[in-house]
């Protein structure tokens, strides 16, 4: 079991030790599931690995579509 001590800084974020992060290759812009497991009474932590969808466009998109694709990303749902 891997375990070590972490700050949680004012803005309630943690820093993932670097041998967690290697072990399971978490790379900087990588989403994690963050879960709560009320039976063991423990924060649990896992990758999210979704099939990542490319469209070629032909165009430029904003930073705003790209904000948008991204939330609806993250609630699974498309528009």
């Amino acid at each position: 079991m891997y375990e070590k001590v972490v700050k949680v800084t004012r803005n309630y974020q943690i820093t993932i030790p670097s041998e967690i992060r290697e072990r399971f290759k978490v790379k900087e812009g990588d989403f994690l599931i963050v879960s709560y497991d009320e039976e063991e009474n423990v924060i649990k932590i896992m990758p999210f690995k979704k099939k990542r969808l490319t469209i070629k466009l032909g165009r430029n998109v904003t930073v705003e579509e790209i904000e948008k694709a991204t939330e609806e990303f993250l609630d699974g749902t498309d528009s």
